[in-house]
């Protein structure tokens, strides 16, 4: 199977660093309905920033006001899913390396069953340039 690469739009927020914070946030956008493609927190001074990627950015919106979440604009990435061999990332690390793009930060795990998904954030100024070496949809 070939490389799927998905333009892809994400937003955070700012939570408290505690206990609970990630799994309160989550089940109420699960009684939302709403479906992530992908979900990542990590501490961020006093404070967490808690990164969503939804399937559906109208449904994840309006659960988000809902529950009167600040969410930060919408911001882009791509999303990777693709069969999980030697090298896989490091071979789309390169086709932007060969066109000249920094990548700003990027997340992959092994998906089982020979697959693996990545999310990866360029600097919005080459997320065009990007889409294209990537050849995203």
């Amino acid at each position: 199977m070939s490389d799927k690469v998905r333009k892809v739009d994400y937003f955070y927020i700012e939570a408290p660093n505690k206990p609970g914070e990630g799994a309160r946030v989550l089940e109420a956008l699960r009684d939302g309905g709403v479906n992530l493609l992908a979900f990542s927190g990590f501490p961020q001074g006093r404070k967490a920033q808690i990164d969503f990627i939804p399937d559906d950015v109208v449904k994840f919106r309006a659960a988000a006001k809902k529950l009167r979440l600040k969410i930060s604009a919408r911001k882009r990435g791509f999303l990777i899913q693709a069969d999980d061999k030697p090298g896989a990332v490091a071979r789309i690390m390169g086709k932007l390396a060969a066109v000249n793009i920094n990548v700003t930060a990027i997340d992959a795990v092994a998906g089982g069953k020979g697959r693996y998904g990545a999310i990866l954030w360029v600097e919005p100024a080459a997320f065009a340039k990007a889409s294209k070496a990537l050849r995203a949809v």
